[in-house]
C-alpha cells in the first residue's frame, strides 16, 4: 500500500512536539486533542499552573508532562523542551502555542519544511502574508514586533517578517549548540542573537493571525509599550555580551 504524505513525513525523522503550558485550563483539552491529530509524540511543559491545568493533564496518558514546580517563565518551559528534546533523541522539534492561537494541523507542513531545506530553525510568521480569518493587530504589539524585527533584520543579518511567532520548528541538533539563560518571555530574542551568532539557516513559514485576547497581559511592569520594549532591549544586549569571543561584531554590538 502505498504510504500517505503524512506517512512518509513521520518516518522520515523522529519529531517531537512542544507546548509549553501556564494556567490554560480552558484551552489545554481542546488543544491536546487537535495536536495529537497530528504528532503521536507531544510533550507538554506545565510552568508551575494553578488553575487546573494540571489535573487536566493528569487524565491523559497521550502525552509527556514535565513539570515546574513553581512557575519560572515562558523561557523556561522552552528550555526545559530543547533539553527533554536532545535527551530522548528527537531529530526535530516543534513548539506551539497551548492558548489556541496557533492550528496544530500546521505542525506537519513545519517538520516538511525543515526536512525539506535542512533550516535549522522554521520560524512562523504572522505577516509574510494575508490569510482571510486573520485578525488585526493590536497597535502596540504589532509596532513592538515590527521594530524588534527590524532590529534582527538590519543589525543581525536575518530576512524576517515577525520576530516573536511561538510557533517554529527546530533541529534538535542546532539547538545543542547554543547556550540560553533568559527564562523570561523574551528568550525567543536571546535564542535570535544565539543563531545570528552560530549563523543559522532560517526559513519562514506563513500562519494566519489569530488574537483570541487581544489585552492579553504580559505581567506586572511589562503591560506599558516602552517598559517591554527595554526589557527586550535589555535582553538582546546581555545576549550579545554572553556570546563566545569569536562572534567579535555580535559580542561587541548595543540596541537602545
Amino acid at each position: 500500500m502505498e504510504l500517505t504524505e503524512n506517512e512518509r513525513t513521520l518516518r522520515q525523522c523522529k519529531f517531537l512536539t512542544a507546548l509549553p503550558v501556564y494556567n490554560e485550563a480552558s484551552t489545554v483539552e481542546s488543544v491536546l486533542n487537535e495536536v495529537s491529530r497530528y504528532c503521536e509524540h507531544i510533550v507538554v511543559i506545565d510552568d508551575g499552573s494553578s488553575d487546573g491545568t494540571a489535573e487536566i493533564l493528569s487524565t491523559r496518558d497521550d502525552v509527556v508532562v514535565l513539570t515546574h514546580s513553581a512557575n519560572q517563565g515562558y523561557g523556561a518551559a522552552l528550555h526545559t523542551a530543547f533539553q527533554y528534546a536532545a535527551d530522548q533523541g528527537y531529530d526535530i522539534l516543534v513548539t506551539i502555542d497551548c492558548d489556541g492561537q496557533h492550528e496544530p494541523q500546521r505542525i506537519l507542513k513545519f517538520v516538511k519544511m525543515c526536512i525539506k531545506t535542512g533550516a535549522d530553525v522554521v520560524s512562523g510568521s504572522r505577516y509574510l502574508r494575508s490569510f482571510d480569518e486573520d485578525s488585526p493587530p493590536p497597535e502596540q504589539r504589532r509596532l513592538i514586533n515590527y521594530q524588534v524585527t527590524k532590529i534582527l533584520n538590519q543589525r543581525m543579518g536575518f530576512e524576517i517578517t515577525d520576530a516573536f511567532c511561538g510557533f517554529k520548528a527546530y533541529r534538535v541538533e542546532s539547538l545543542s549548540g547554543i547556550q540560553l539563560s533568559e527564562n523570561g518571555y523574551a528568550m525567543p530574542l536571546e535564542l535570535w542573537v544565539q543563531a545570528a551568532c552560530h549563523e543559522w539557516s532560517v526559513v519562514e513559514v506563513a500562519v494566519p493571525r489569530i488574537y483570541l485576547d487581544e489585552n492579553r497581559s504580559f505581567g506586572d511592569s511589562l503591560d506599558d509599550p516602552v517598559t517591554r520594549l527595554n526589557y527586550y532591549y535589555d535582553v538582546m544586549n546581555r545576549a550579545f555580551a554572553s556570546l563566545p569571543s569569536d562572534c567579535v561584531r555580535l559580542k561587541s554590538m548595543r540596541i537602545g
